[in-house]
Formats: structure tokens, C-alpha cells, sequence
């Protein structure tokens, strides 16, 4: 397998594990992961949200980690990744506000690169435009605008520990999901993995 270069898009308030787990699994295989945020710098920390599933109507929020990111956003190209990986939790609604932010899904999208996108994040795919026919999940919340914006929506399990592809498209709906997710993942990239 040859290492690929993945770029993570992240903001304050990203879920903790769904942040966390995927780049050090990434990282332990052998890939080279940039996570960058808007308007910060590479050596600079992101807030991190644990969102767990206690009986409630939704998720609850607790305080996380500091997420230390490792690339500067300004100074990244999405043409020079393989891959991108956009974790959920409350950064991806304002992430996608960011222009530049859109761009890259977009380059990553049209390219038919590996995309894994999980739980909120696939609000970022939706403001990118780049889910219109295309078959994927999400934390439920994010169902209606996954369909409005022509998605067909995979329906998760109970438990959430689902993942769904379609082509280049790897789709979870929480942080339950990641042993499916990156497995996924993993063989778009190419990734060897034993059963």
C-alpha cells in the first residue's frame, strides 16, 4: 500500500472522537494527515465537543480535548491531497460558510477522490453541492438536507454503527460507526486491510 496524503477539514467545537480516532487510525497505518481550520495556523488548537447518546431526545455536549492541528489552512491545496476527511460535531455548520472551504469539497468531489464524511459533516458536502444523486447517511438531523439537496438517504441502525459508500463517498452517521467507517475508508484508499 502506498501512503496517501489526507487533508482533515476541522473547526472549534468538532465532535472529539470523530476528530481524535480518525486521525490517529490514519496516522497509525501510514497515511501523512493535515488537519486545518479557517483562520488558524499549523501548531494552533481546536476545541473539541464529546457528543454522546444517553437516552435523550439528541445527543448530549460535553467539553473535549484541544485538538492540536498540524497544517495551515492558508497555506494548504486540496489538489495536492489524495484524500479528505471531514469530521461532524457543531464545526461543520460554520465551516461551510467559509468559501475557500467549499472549494476544496468541490476539488476533492469533481476529482473523484476518497471523501469520509461523518455525522455533521456532510453539512459541508451539502454546501459544496456535491451530493445531488448520490446515496449517503448522517446523524438523522441532517437527513432533511441531505434529501433536499438530492441525496437518497441510507437509512443508519439503532446503533449507529453503519457506514455507507458510494463510489468515492464514504458516509457514517456518528462516532459508533468508525470501525466500519475507516474500514471503508481504508479501501478506497487502497489500504490493506485482514479480516
Amino acid at each position: 500500500m502506498a501512503a496517501k496524503k489526507i487533508l482533515m477539514l476541522v473547526g472549534d467545537f468538532v465532535e472529539d472522537y470523530e476528530v481524535m480516532v480518525p486521525f490517529q487510525m490514519l496516522l497509525m497505518v501510514g497515511h501523512t494527515v493535515h488537519a486545518v481550520c479557517p483562520g488558524k495556523k499549523a501548531g494552533e488548537t481546536v476545541r473539541t465537543a464529546v457528543h454522546d447518546f444517553e437516552g435523550d431526545q439528541t445527543y448530549s455536549e460535553k467539553p473535549g480535548h484541544n485538538f492540536l492541528l498540524n497544517a495551515t489552512f492558508d497555506e494548504v491545496k486540496a489538489e495536492d491531497y489524495d484524500a479528505l476527511v471531514i469530521p461532524g460535531g457543531r464545526a461543520p455548520e460554520y465551516i461551510r460558510l467559509n468559501e475557500r472551504v467549499l472549494e476544496m469539497v468541490r476539488h476533492f468531489a469533481q476529482a473523484g477522490k476518497p471523501i469520509a464524511s461523518i455525522c455533521h459533516g456532510q453539512q459541508v458536502l451539502v454546501a459544496a453541492g456535491v451530493v445531488e444523486g448520490r446515496a449517503c447517511t448522517a446523524y438523522p438531523a441532517v437527513k432533511p438536507d441531505l434529501v433536499r439537496s438530492g441525496a437518497t438517504w441510507v437509512d443508519v441502525n439503532e446503533t449507529f454503527t453503519n457506514a455507507h459508500v458510494d463510489g468515492n463517498l464514504v458516509t457514517a452517521p456518528a462516532w459508533p460507526a468508525h470501525p466500519q467507517w475507516m474500514r471503508k475508508f481504508l479501501e478506497l484508499l487502497g489500504s490493506r486491510i485482514e479480516p
